[in-house]
């Protein structure tokens, strides 16, 4: 328990991925050691899987009428993705409580990185415990990572949960799937 006898403050980042799950446990399970308090965040981004499309749109304004129905829809999509963020949070948090773990939450919207290393900034965050998808390639070209973007530019550690081998093999598979059906 030496080592981590410093931890007072724990953020832990979520999405809606499977892997949170794992994040948040294995936060969980240190707080429980350390007594530290939890910090459970999600930011609301459309790089997150599962966030509503945003309409794009091309000079042309001939069909206004479609376009506010357009902006309505993915206002309505918009709502129920931060709803369902909220739920997941309450969630993770009534767990929390029965551990008898300290947990509060906060969902916020921008930047996935810039928002997790802010929040632990004006928190006073002792570590950050958050996820990794491990895209490669052109997607993490791109995209870039939120992890990577964090450990470099976070105010404390950074923990980073890996999503194990035999999930990252499955994902590979449906994904391989339903790109050829």
């Amino acid at each position: 328990m030496g080592v981590y006898m410093f931890i007072n403050k724990i953020l832990v980042a979520l999405d809606r991925s499977e892997l949170s799950k794992q994040v948040f446990e294995q936060a969980l399970a240190l707080a429980k050691v350390t007594q530290a308090s939890l910090m459970l965040l999600h930011v609301l981004s459309s790089e997150e899987q599962g966030s509503p499309y945003v309409p794009v749109y091309s000079g042309f304004d001939y069909y206004s009428g479609v376009r506010g129905q357009t902006l309505e829809l993915y206002q309505e999509q918009w709502d129920v993705f931060k709803r369902e963020g909220i739920e997941m949070l309450q969630s993770f948090h009534a767990q929390a409580d029965i551990a008898g773990v300290t947990t509060e939450f906060t969902q916020n919207s921008g930047s996935p990185g810039r928002c997790i290393c802010d929040v632990s900034y004006s928190w006073g965050a002792d570590l950050i415990i958050m996820g990794r998808r491990g895209h490669s390639g052109l997607k993490e070209l791109f995209l870039g990572s939120v992890s990577n973007y964090v450990i470099h530019h976070a105010p404390c550690s950074v923990h980073i949960v890996y999503l194990p081998a035999v999930a990252k093999k499955t994902q590979v598979a449906q994904q391989t799937e339903s790109i050829s059906t």
